[in-house]
């Protein structure tokens, strides 16, 4: 693995951890590094080829001859570190302390490179805890593993011990580069590292700690071990041994009754709060969008039960299944959620229903949060967090597809707040003291990112665009036994499924209205009636003043939920008004993203709820457009000109340095936007100034563009170069998503300057990056030049030149947005087309600080003076 997928997962402005490099190849050195993350684990690095091969031990190295333990392989890490010591901050990639266990040299006894790639390398390691032989030997991988599992075996000579000898990881538990204990180096302010030097304890009988211990060159002494209390039923021995693993070794949950295994255990629902509760009593998860599941093993049989009790299991594939199946125990009971991950890393409900709808199973992953049983134990009166934490030691080293759900000890506000702004659904809070409760209770608390429950689907109107499929489902909530109307959901279909959603509905159709009171001239226009027997999960951004929702978006089908329980959870009206549209719009249910489910009267959706963001990058500014009238499937091309049936909301104006051409395009307020959604606009390209000073620019982008074969990592460091030339020459600079590959920094200017001029700061500025790293950038738009580097695009600095504007959409597959971000959001946690029209409003509404709200503000003058070389 290259040092790039090190790099990639790893923030260097928020993480101690080295970000180093390649080293000199011909070393031999090894660390073994005791790592207190989210579990409890050991990390093996052998350097080999100028940097360190990496696994992962779970359980850390055994003396004991023939005793295997589960090393998963992980990224390549710098030779830097391993010297690392410290403390990663909670929320980036591995947080948690890290403490050196172990170092020195390793020996392979053959060609290294022949046992990685066959799969077994035998070598001794001469260290201050571990010497003697020892066996890495790579294991098959199961369907849906994306890593390679090994085992770490100690070989049969004198450094190895007996199985009732002491274990090393006990008996040795400090650093060996200070003598701290894993708590210790906890307790130090994060970022501490092993520069600041070494640190000596002294004993209470005044010994000095020795550096080194005489048990790893000695054979130690036995001793004989404390017999361990309670033993795995006859049944889990059985399974396990059958299974070909080791029962898993879970200490004793607090409160477990001995009993034997229940029947369906109802779920515990949470209850839902604008806000989540504050205070230590309470942890937070995050909250995932897909299929509440009960997980049950018994022996190999292995069932998941929706949360009504149905039997889901066949639905979902073999692959769930039998990760169930290989986890070390005899009988359990597992809640959890069964996701499908969309394109930008959360898990998404729509996706989800799709794949299941194209039979596709290869995605699917069971996030675990709560273990209600454990061979012969009922856990449901135990604490939640000794149940977690049994859960945690149950899915150590278990297949990728079963995760534990992490939680979080922090302001749940906060732990919301990033949520929202990385687009999840929400957090989910629960009492850590708390035992497990079926049904809705206060013990779990939910808070969302967005509006969003289910309905029950009491009609539809036919699409505009095909005969046999839906353009809108008419919903309603039952309110003391009758259906009320609550408004119409027109966008968040496929062309597939608004065909099959048709289908389904034939069947269901029905001479009378299901709902209860008289439906407006509107509401009844078009509309088919049909039984309510459907519910359907909406997205949506509030509700009108007379409780009907706002913009709301078909996220999927929830067959889990009956209708009749089906009630409204909340009537909140205190979303901030929205610009109401008076264009009207022409087939709203085309779809202009096929794959993503948006629609024209979706667009228009969107752009409503970020008016009052993108308004001051287009109004009053030329406009260069992409028009795709049919969808982003049919033929779209650029316009700068008037075309026919333009809506009149949209501008004409004259360029006065262009006598014979036609004229061009503006907006001046929000029916010019729907105007423009109207005309099939699907990207929106504005000029660097205004109509106004049409001559003088009053902002200036760089567009970083990589080429092929260049890491997304690559890119964000390109973009934190260009920061501090920007800042160099005295300009504020300002950082968005381009929704395509790359990233675009611009700065704003007061105007005083010519086209001219702006270019010719912007070339310079890029061919001195071409000129410090030229094995990195390039200034040209040749392609062939291109591979493995980064075009730094100064060209948007031309008089007529545009670049897509912050919040636009993009015509490109997932309805991807160009995404206005804080500096400090800058991680690979987000990538260039993380945000879309489904998830932007959330992100929006989450924000306490608009990143880009001082673009104005922050504009200087351009001094026409030479940028500086990179320090």
């Amino acid at each position: 693995m290259a040092l790039e997928t090190y790099r990639r997962k790893r923030d260097f402005t928020a993480t101690p951890e080295p970000k180093g490099r390649k080293g000199k190849t011909g070393g031999h050195n090894f660390v073994i590094q005791k790592h207190a993350a989210r579990r409890l684990h050991y990390d093996l690095r052998l350097e080999l080829d100028g940097v360190l091969k990496s696994w992962a031990v779970t359980r850390g190295p055994s003396l004991v001859p023939g005793e295997k333990r589960l090393a998963v392989e992980v990224e390549d890490h710098p030779l830097d570190y391993g010297g690392f010591e410290g403390t990663i901050p909670k929320g980036e990639y591995g947080g948690g302390t890290v403490l050196v266990w172990d170092r020195g040299t390793w020996e392979p006894l053959f060609d290294a490179h022949h046992g990685l790639k066959k799969g077994h390398l035998e070598f001794e390691l001469h260290g201050e805890k571990l010497s003697g032989r020892w066996h890495l030997v790579r294991m098959a991988r199961r369907a849906g593993e994306r890593r390679d599992n090994w085992l770490l075996i100690k070989g049969e000579d004198e450094a190895a011990r007996e199985p009732d000898d002491p274990d090393i990881l006990e008996e040795q538990p400090q650093s060996v580069i200070t003598g701290r204990s894993i708590d210790e180096i906890s307790k130090e302010a994060p970022g501490w590292s092993s520069k600041t030097g070494r640190i000596r304890k002294t004993p209470a009988d005044g010994v000095a700690t020795s550096t080194k211990s005489k048990t790893t060159t000695e054979k130690p002494v036995k001793k004989a071990r404390a017999a361990k209390g309670g033993k795995a039923s006859t049944k889990t021995a059985e399974v396990t041994e059958a299974k070909g693993k080791e029962a898993a070794t879970i200490r004793p949950v607090k409160k477990a009754k001995k009993a034997a295994m229940p029947g369906f255990i109802e779920p515990s629902l949470a209850t839902l709060s604008p806000r989540p509760p504050e205070g230590d009593r309470w942890i937070h998860e995050v909250k995932f969008d897909g299929y509440r599941l009960q997980a049950r093993i018994d022996a190999d049989d292995v069932k998941l039960l929706t949360r009504r009790g149905l039997d889901w299991t066949d639905r979902f594939g073999k692959e769930i299944a039998d990760a169930f199946r290989a986890l070390p125990v005899g009988q359990a009971i597992i809640d959890g959620e069964l996701v499908v991950e969309g394109d930008a890393g959360a898990s998404d409900f729509s996706t989800l229903q799709a794949d299941l709808s194209e039979g596709r199973t290869d995605r699917f992953v069971y996030y675990a949060f709560d273990l209600l049983y454990l061979d012969g134990q009922d856990l449901r009166a135990s604490p939640l967090v000794e149940r977690k934490a049994a859960l945690e030691q149950l899915l150590e080293g278990a297949p990728e597809r079963l995760r534990y759900s992490e939680h979080f000890e922090v302001s749940g506000e906060m732990v919301l707040r990033h949520a929202c702004r990385l687009s999840l659904e929400g957090v989910v809070s629960k009492l850590r003291s708390a035992s497990y409760s079926s049904g809705r209770n206060r013990s779990w608390i939910k808070s969302k990112c967005s509006a969003r429950q289910e309905f029950v689907v009491g009609g539809y109107v036919p699409s505009t665009t095909s005969r046999q499929a839906i353009g809108s489902l008419a919903l309603g909530v039952y309110e003391n036994g009758k259906l009320q109307h609550v408004g119409r959901v027109g966008t968040g279909f496929t062309a597939k499924l608004a065909a099959e959603l048709f289908d389904r509905l034939q069947p269901l159709r029905a001479e009378r209205t299901p709902f209860s009171g008289k439906l407006s001239a509107e509401e009844r226009r078009g509309l088919v009636h049909v039984r309510p027997e459907l519910v359907a999960e909406i997205e949506f951004r509030g509700w009108t003043g007379d409780a009907h929702l706002r913009h709301a978006s078909f996220r999927g089908l929830r067959e889990d939920k009956p209708a009749e329980e089906i009630t409204r959870e909340t009537t909140d009206t205190s979303a901030p008004e929205l610009p109401r549209r008076t264009v009207s719009l022409t087939h709203p249910d085309r779809l202009y993203w096929p794959d993503a489910g948006v629609t024209k009267e979706g667009l228009a959706d969107y752009y409503a709820q970020v008016w009052t963001f993108i308004a001051p990058f287009l109004v009053g500014r030329p406009l260069a457009l992409l028009r795709c009238p049919g969808g982003i499937s049919e033929a779209c091309f650029f316009q700068k000109h008037a075309w026919k049936g333009l809506n009149r909301n949209i501008v004409l104006f004259k360029d006065p340095k262009d006598k014979d051409e036609e004229p061009m395009l503006s907006i001046d307020s929000f029916d010019g936007l729907m105007g423009l959604v109207q005309g099939g606009v699907l990207e929106i390209h504005p000029w660097g100034s205004t109509i106004a000073d049409l001559e003088r620019p009053d902002m200036i982008i760089l567009d970083l563009d990589p080429g092929e074969n260049v890491g997304w990592s690559e890119v964000i460091e390109a973009a934190q170069e260009v920061r501090q030339r920007l800042i160099d020459a005295g300009l504020v600079p300002f950082l968005k998503t381009t929704g395509g590959k790359g990233l675009h920094v611009t700065a704003p200017l007061t105007p005083n300057t010519d086209w001219e001029t702006t270019k010719a700061f912007t070339k310079e500025l890029a061919e001195a990056m071409v000129s410090d790293s030229p094995g990195r950038y390039v200034a040209t738009i040749t392609k062939s030049k291109r591979r493995g580097k980064i075009l730094v695009d100064y060209l948007r600095n031309g008089r007529g030149s545009t670049a897509v504007a912050p919040y636009s959409t993009r015509a490109r597959p997932g309805a991807p947005v160009s995404m206005p971000l804080d500096w400090s959001e800058l991680t690979p946690a987000i990538g260039p087309a993380h945000f879309t029209v489904t998830n932007t409003p959330a992100r929006l509404s989450a924000l306490t600080t608009d990143p880009w709200a001082d673009f104005r503000k922050a504009a200087v003058p351009l001094e026409k003076k030479k940028t500086k070389r990179a320090r």
